[in-house]
């Protein structure tokens, strides 16, 4: 063969080299020209000035209604059982018959000093509302789970791409080496769309969620075999690091063999970390009871929400944990009635827990589902059976410490609860503003793939300026 035939490479490695070439560094020259970048570690930003340090974000899974948890509407009760016609919107799969107004069964009260709407239900969320921005201006595009989920976790309705702790593991990386920059506590049944909720997408494979096993050892493994030593177990990773090393560079752009050569570090590293960070039996009783471990109906729940706050505490830059079955098509009243049991002593005592520490300043609590309720109903069980159907339009979301506006209701819905009207936001913006707040500016978090820079908000979004303080 010629000297020129030699030169021939593989025609994934000739795209993989235009992609990360001269071409590419003059249109990342272009967007970003005049921009400072600083680097983190190898990480993009932070681009500014943080709000917050890390994040919490708490999904409630399947859609929580708005109307039945911080956004009353008289209306409803004025409108009760009159015939409703949801004209050419669009409906999900439940949606059947004639529809009807339905009144929320809850009461609500005006708690705290900033008189926040809230179900009274929340009997211990109600004494935090004073360190919680309310938002009611929220909107996504979808009325279906799978959909709505991917929507929310990662900027995409159709799933693929990174999630939002992904790209904020990306743009920043963990506060702490032995620990993962991103940890998922779900349930044991995954939520709709499954792990792709928490993928890495097209970002390379360590920015992934790592997801905490809800029963038994969160982490398997996590102890090495009887009778290997430390020196040992050593030893054999710096040989298959070689290996491996050897493997990846004759395959350049092979992310996923990168990040499995940092798992296994990461993961060597965490056997000395973690268990620290799991065991529980660490906090004080009142600590425990404080969140409701030991209690049947909160215990799951608060153990996600203390280890939410040990984790971010030891470093991990994002946390998300999931409460599911919050679909309440019917019965509303018992099932979203027993779902804000489960998780109101857990997330107050987060609240409260993170302020005492003087950790609530500087770290972002969000609250929110896939997408919010409608004000009407069909006749379903009987006929008393009141539920909600899915709503894309208006959903409940709030935010707590990062430097939002503690004490605050932002936006509205109409006056029937179906529909943001006031400070109306897409989710792309609530997700460009969860960037803002900890320092990553959307515009300049990107990351080269398929043949163009892709971000978060897909196309682009603002900062939703009335959420910060």
């Amino acid at each position: 063969m010629t000297e020129l035939q030699h030169s021939f490479l593989p025609r994934r490695e000739v795209l993989y080299g235009l992609g990360s070439s001269l071409g590419a560094v003059a249109l990342s020259a272009i967007l970003h020209a005049d921009e400072k970048q600083p680097s983190t570690n190898g990480h993009p930003g932070p681009h500014h000035e943080a709000r917050a340090k890390r994040c919490i974000f708490l999904m409630m899974e399947g859609g929580p209604s708005h109307l039945d948890t911080f956004d009353p509407k008289l209306e409803l009760t004025k409108r009760h059982l009159q015939e409703f016609n949801r004209g050419g919107e669009e409906q999900s799969a439940m949606s059947s018959g004639k529809r009807y107004f339905v009144k929320s069964p809850f009461e609500f009260i005006k708690a705290g000093e900033s008189g926040a709407d809230i179900n009274r239900r929340f009997e211990h969320l109600q004494t935090c509302v004073d360190d919680i921005c309310f938002y009611r201006g929220a909107f996504v595009e979808s009325v279906n789970h799978p959909t709505a989920c991917y929507h929310v976790n990662t900027g995409n309705r159709f799933g693929g791409d990174p999630g939002v702790g992904a790209w904020v593991n990306y743009g920043l990386g963990s506060q702490n080496d032995n620990l993962p920059g991103f940890v998922v506590l779900p349930n044991t049944s995954y939520p709709q769309g499954g792990a792709a909720n928490w993928s890495n997408g097209f970002l390379p494979a360590e920015y992934q969620g790592t997801p905490f096993r809800p029963a038994g050892s969160p982490i398997l493994d996590l102890t090495p075999p009887r009778g290997m030593t430390r020196k040992q177990q050593r030893k054999n990773l710096d040989l298959l690091a070689t290996l491996n090393r050897q493997h990846l560079q004759s395959r350049p752009g092979r992310s996923e063999l990168e990040a499995r050569l940092n798992s296994y570090e990461l993961a060597y590293r965490m056997q000395t970390e973690v268990p620290e960070v799991l065991d529980l039996e660490g906090e004080t009783p009142a600590t425990l009871e404080m969140y409701g471990i030991g209690n049947a109906k909160t215990d799951s729940f608060g153990r996600k929400c203390l280890l939410a706050r040990r984790l971010v505490e030891k470093g991990v830059r994002f946390v998300q944990a999931f409460a599911s079955n919050w679909d309440s098509h019917d019965y509303i009243e018992r099932a979203h009635g027993s779902l804000i049991r489960s998780v109101d002593r857990p997330i107050a005592a987060l609240l409260k827990d993170l302020k005492q520490r003087g950790l609530l300043k500087d770290t972002l609590v969000i609250f929110c589902g896939e997408f919010g309720r409608t004000p009407d109903n069909g006749f379903r069980g009987g006929g008393k059976s009141y539920g909600r159907d899915h709503n894309a339009n208006a959903m409940a979301m709030w935010f707590a410490g990062g430097g939002t506006r503690a004490g605050h209701t932002v936006g509205a819905t109409d006056e029937i609860g179906e529909k943001a009207a006031e400070v109306r936001h897409h989710i792309r913006d609530v997700h460009v503003t969860l960037l803002h707040l900890l320092g990553l500016d959307d515009n300049k978090l990107t990351y080269y793939h398929a043949g163009r820079f892709k971000q978060l908000s897909q196309f682009g979004g603002q900062v939703i300026n009335e959420l910060i303080d």
